[in-house]
């Protein structure tokens, strides 16, 4: 079967891909993923979209992205509702040192046209009340920041992308490349055998094993994070709630309920998907002191997902010099529902032989290759 594109991996960045590289003209393009639509990490996302970062190339990502997904609905012609919700993300400070340094990434920020500033312990008070005033020194909040949801919006890219020509294949993994030189020719699957002219690996969890298949060794990993729901209740919480330090985000969704999800650094770089006990247990003990009154909500469920973490934090994007016709879009660290509009306008762009809006050389997966000292995205949960 011949297909001009083929993208492996079906979550919310090949989706991306996809749409943009249809805008752009492009046809013949098959997207494959070894699960159900949604079936993968995109699926299990808390879905929360933020512009405050510490590095200069996630803010302008960021960035990007809001401004993309407040207009989403019309652009992508979807009937139903996003549930796009924007009512910022507040940053809790615990110490003097983290204090000093959001000061720093808020004027970063601000120099991105990210409009987040500095808020004293009183005013995130007065915008989240049920803080518990003894857990934070200082915060900072962006009223852009916000969340919506993971199924709507990768249905409005797929749905859009189907207009346009683009076919989906799910329940169909990849289990082997071709490649004659530097060159691939074939993606093998458990369904069909594709000559291809270009391959998007997009694979989210499993991206290091479709790099491999290929013949190379991209610096990623993937690693399990949870996240539980409770019981929906009455609206109390507008922002969502992050801490660094305190390693938690938790957010109210439009229909009441409360998501929150916190890292493990001791969890094994695998495919484990179990939920836990020790995660539970963990969430309750920081819940119940960052946001007291939370303890008093039933938990209704909760589950695991993948962080494809790059060496950096930073997403890898762009092409190979090892296999001229293969791209990346990986490496997202946790971050690849919230960059996912523009990693599809950067990616469509370089294959399309198109200038991106900015310059994109730092995440190329030369990166690794060229120097040891990485300027490491610190703001990540």
């Amino acid at each position: 079967m011949k297909t001009n594109v083929l993208i492996i991996g079906g979550g919310i960045s090949g989706l991306s891909i996809a749409y943009n590289l249809a805008i752009r003209g492009v046809q013949d393009i098959v997207v494959v993923d070894k699960s159900y639509f949604c079936g993968g990490d995109t699926g299990r996302c808390g879905a929360g979209v933020r512009q405050q970062w510490a590095t200069k190339t996630n803010c302008m990502l960021a960035k990007r992205s809001i401004d993309f997904f407040e207009k989403a609905k019309d652009i992508l012609g979807y009937e139903g509702n996003l549930e796009f919700k924007q009512e910022g993300y507040l940053i809790l400070a615990s110490s003097e040192k983290e204090a000093a340094q959001f000061k720093q990434n808020v004027a970063l920020q601000n120099e991105c046209g990210i409009p987040s500033r500095v808020v004293s312990k009183k005013e995130a008070l007065q915008i989240v009340p049920h803080l518990n005033p003894e857990a934070f020194i200082s915060a900072t909040f962006c009223p852009t920041d916000g969340h919506l949801n993971p199924f709507k919006m990768s249905e409005a890219y797929m749905l859009a992308a189907k207009r346009l020509g683009v076919s989906f294949h799910f329940y169909e993994e990849v289990l082997d490349i071709d490649k004659e030189g530097d060159r691939i020719t074939r993606v093998i699957t458990n369904k069909a055998t594709y000559e291809v002219n270009q391959v998007v690996n997009a694979a989210g969890g499993y991206s290091h094993e479709v790099g491999l298949l290929a013949g190379i060794d991209i610096p990623v990993y993937s690693e399990k994070h949870e996240i539980l729901a409770t019981e929906p209740v009455a609206k109390m919480q507008g922002p969502m709630v992050m801490s660094f330090s305190h390693n938690i985000y938790c957010q109210q969704v439009p229909h009441g309920a409360f998501l929150m999800g916190r890292s493990d650094p001791d969890v094994p770089h695998d495919h484990d998907i179990e939920s836990s006990w020790q995660f539970l247990e963990a969430m309750a003990k920081t819940v119940t002191h960052i946001l007291p009154p939370l303890g008093q909500l039933r938990v209704v469920r909760q589950w695991a997902g993948h962080y494809n973490m790059s060496l950096d934090r930073q997403p890898i994007l762009g092409g190979v010099a090892e296999v001229s016709n293969l791209y990346l879009a990986c490496g997202f660290s946790g971050h690849g529902f919230m960059f996912a509009p523009i990693t599809g306008e950067i990616v469509a762009d370089i294959m399309c032989g198109l200038t991106p809006f900015m310059d994109v050389s730092e995440l190329s997966s030369e990166r690794f290759k060229e120097k040891q000292d990485f300027i490491i995205e610190k703001s990540v949960v």
